[in-house]
């Protein structure tokens, strides 16, 4: 398995392709950042790169992005992003999205086989043909660590169809939830149609010429068969799934503010609260069980590899405020949540001194 594969724990808050971390690199370099150092300070190598199975975790990919962004001076790098991404940067659902019939088809292909590529715990994107819209999830709270991820979705999306059309007026209007940063005639201009900051979500709505425009890449036999493969590779990952697997890959992105209910997640599920309870027994586990126990790991995620408030993860973590957050962490580990982020960040400061000895004694060896 290659080094660059999160792989030894797997992150709560989700994962993502080594290819979106390629084209994260390649817009970088067109920036001017210095993407080898940027790829030895994250611990990248060609092996990892090169290969489709490679993730790593969402937030050492925001970091990264950030990093990136800093390096370079450009804080809409994500439009870079968007503008170099390919079909093949999105894996077998990209080149299956490049030959669909037309671009509302594309689009489909994409939303549908997103998690072959990528897996967050926020939600999944989705498409609303009736409007001609293909919508992000949230990602909420807003910060300089993921502004450019909501922006390289819609920036690549948007390519995808202009690559399908070769036309750039597709767009009727993009809806983007974070606040404005001061970049609005930048990103007006990039997307060529309005757009809202400060919005209810974050979204692309084309217009219908374009929705339904013939792509000029299509192969009806080919998509048939490329989207037969993406099943067999989605039901590969839906395969190994348990009920308490699909419990908590629902239940994540409803804590946002609240406790999901067992009566909602079954309603999701397409069963009685009574059978998915039965099922969650088989597995020795149970609703309240799981629900505290997928806190527990994401608050550890958050806590380790984000930025965000306490405020804001009690907020992610469906507690009505703050002190409840800190009383349920309290009784989960010991110790305080602020107490542990003092523990992280003082074990990995120390860690990477350690890193820093250790090849400066390689330097020295080699010299």
């Amino acid at each position: 398995m290659p080094r660059n594969q999160d792989s030894n724990k797997r992150n709560a808050l989700g994962d993502i392709s080594m290819l979106y971390v390629s084209v994260l690199l390649r817009a970088a370099a067109a920036e001017g950042a210095d993407t080898p150092g940027l790829a030895t300070q994250f611990g990248l190598d060609e092996t990892g790169l090169a290969s489709p199975e490679a993730r790593i975790s969402i937030p050492r990919f925001m970091r990264m992005g950030h990093a990136a962004i800093m390096d370079c001076g450009n804080p809409a790098l994500g439009l870079r992003m968007g503008a170099l991404s390919r079909p093949v940067d999105a894996g077998l659902a990209g080149i299956a999205a490049e030959t669909a019939p037309t671009v509302s088809q594309a689009l489909a292909t994409l939303t549908r086989y997103s998690l072959l590529t990528s897996q967050n715990s926020r939600g999944r994107p989705s498409i609303e043909p009736e409007r001609r819209t293909v919508r992000f999830y949230s990602i909420r709270p807003y910060n300089p660590y993921n502004y450019f991820v909501v922006d390289s979705v819609l920036a690549a999306w948007t390519q995808m169809a202009r690559t399908l059309t070769g036309r750039y007026d597709l767009l009727e209007k993009v809806c983007i939830e974070y606040r404005s940063n001061g970049l609005d005639d930048l990103f007006e201009s990039w997307f060529r149609c309005p757009v809202e900051f400060g919005a209810d979500e974050n979204s692309l709505t084309f217009k219908e010429s374009a929705w339904r425009q013939p792509s000029i890449q299509a192969h009806p036999a080919m998509h048939a068969q490329l989207g037969r493969l993406c099943e067999q590779e989605l039901e590969k990952i839906r395969r190994g799934w348990q009920m308490s697997d699909r419990v908590r890959h629902l239940m994540t992105p409803m804590f946002r503010g609240e406790t999901p209910s067992l009566e909602r997640v079954a309603a999701h599920l397409g069963m009685t609260p009574w059978t998915l309870q039965r099922h969650l027994a088989t597995e020795g586990t149970g609703f309240r069980q799981l629900l505290d126990k997928t806190r527990q790991q994401l608050a550890e995620d958050y806590l380790r590899e984000t930025e965000s408030s306490l405020s804001e993860i009690a907020w992610l973590l469906g507690f009505a405020n703050p002190p409840a957050f800190h009383k349920a962490y309290q009784r989960w580990f010991g110790i305080s949540p602020g107490e542990r982020r003092k523990e992280l960040r003082q074990k990995g400061n120390a860690n990477l001194q350690s890193e820093q000895t250790q090849s400066s004694v390689a330097s020295s060896t080699k010299s």
